[in-house]
């Protein structure tokens, strides 16, 4: 447990374990080579850092119940308008996307440069379309997370009058711990903001944002494909279990945190297999998507829509027409050419139509499914343990 005679304890960094010091190099081999095959630029990468970018803010927001289509997530990345969410919940999106632009566009500077005013301006970007959530302020009073699913309240924040302290605290472990890795500087700086809990609203947001932040000022490289908030949305249950057994229901920190960094490890592990794999598939892909341009006579330019449609997305003439830098009328030819030839199939009239993968793309879809191979869990035994708290933590090998 670590403490300065000026701030109250927080969560430390725990002694590794054998299985966490493999796991952990596991993981940076795989950055490494994705640093390799990235480090020559290719077409499809644009289209894969911003799908990327997407998943990360659905996921995230999807933990809090805030829950878009993917390519709903790419219309806010892009600056456009979504085809299904509704209002409110676009702009809790298009407010994690600012937050974490601001995370991006940082990225690269030196690990010792946070402070409080930062996060609190993060906060301010993330939630400033509701100021009744008091954006870039600490909370004022008492604060309880609730589990709605079982009508519980699963965790008490500390005092909200030690909270500026806490806070300090946290920045403070930021800025002093540069030797350590920063995947496991990025885990407790997740753990001890959301423990926390210094803002009314946001908190698990924050704390994911914070998190990828301490990541893409690391020598971790390839910002756009350090976040594990894609992975933690489609495992939130899992998520929840880990911050649950380590937490205890209230703030007090103890100095094994040894569980919820192995969890951490385990989802950079698997985030970072799925990144590898898509890698691959979008060079594949886009050898395929080439192939049907050259066949059909078309302009190059469509093969970003087509990219788009093989991910699942559905496409607007406006967004097309601004991500291909063309006119109105060049992007509506575009499309109903590509309808015509089986490549996308239209839907709806009017402002109100958009375009999904026709039976060509579908075959190009249905290839890369057929490639795919599962992922390795580098932690077998960790479900079991989430799913029950009484089953001991089997890695314990220093």
């Amino acid at each position: 447990m670590k403490s300065t005679s000026q701030h109250p304890y927080i969560y430390a960094a725990p002694p590794l374990a054998r299985e966490d010091r493999d796991v952990l190099s596991e993981i940076h081999a795989m950055r490494r080579e994705l640093r390799h095959v990235l480090k020559t630029p290719k077409r499809w990468q644009g289209g894969l850092r911003r799908s990327a970018l997407a998943r990360a803010i659905r996921g995230s927001n999807s933990i809090e119940g805030y829950v878009v289509a993917e390519d709903d997530a790419a219309a806010a990345v892009d600056g456009g308008e979504p085809i299904a969410a509704d209002q409110q919940t676009f702009l809790e999106i298009e407010g994690y996307r600012d937050a974490l632009g601001y995370v991006l566009a940082r990225s690269g500077e030196d690990v010792a440069s946070f402070d409080e005013t930062e996060i609190r301006a993060m906060h301010f970007m993330m939630l400033r379309h509701d100021p009744a959530k008091s954006p870039g302020s600490y909370r004022k009073g008492p604060v309880f997370v609730h589990d709605d699913r079982r009508d519980l309240r699963v965790y008490e924040g500390p005092d909200a009058g030690s909270v500026p302290a806490l806070m300090g605290a946290l920045v403070e472990s930021l800025n002093a711990e540069p030797d350590t890795d920063p995947i496991v500087r990025s885990a407790l700086a997740h753990l001890n903001l959301v423990m926390i809990h210094p803002f009314r609203d946001g908190n698990g947001r924050m704390a994911r944002a914070l998190a990828t932040s301490v990541l893409t000022r690391s020598e971790i490289g390839e910002p756009e494909f350090s976040s594990i908030e894609e992975w933690l949305g489609a495992n939130t249950d899992d998520y929840y279990a880990a911050l649950a057994i380590t937490g205890k229901g209230s703030w007090q920190p103890r100095p094994d945190a040894h569980l919820w960094v192995s969890f951490n490890l385990r989802a950079h592990h698997m985030q970072a297999q799925t990144v590898a794999q898509r890698v691959k598939e979008a060079g594949t892909t886009w050898v395929a998507l080439d192939a049907l341009t050259t066949e059909h006579g078309l302009p190059e330019r469509v093969m970003d829509a087509m990219f788009d449609a093989v991910l699942g997305y559905r496409l607007r003439r406006s967004g097309y027409a601004k991500r291909a830098d063309i006119e109105e009328h060049t992007a509506t030819r575009d499309l109903t050419s590509l309808t015509k030839m089986g490549l996308l199939v239209a839907h709806g009239t009017g402002r109100a139509r958009y375009y999904t993968a026709g039976p060509l793309i579908q075959e190009v879809q249905q290839a890369r499914r057929n490639r795919r191979r599962p992922l390795t869990d580098p932690y077998p035994w960790m479900r079991q343990r989430l799913a029950d708290p009484a089953v001991e933590d089997s890695s314990t090998t220093p």
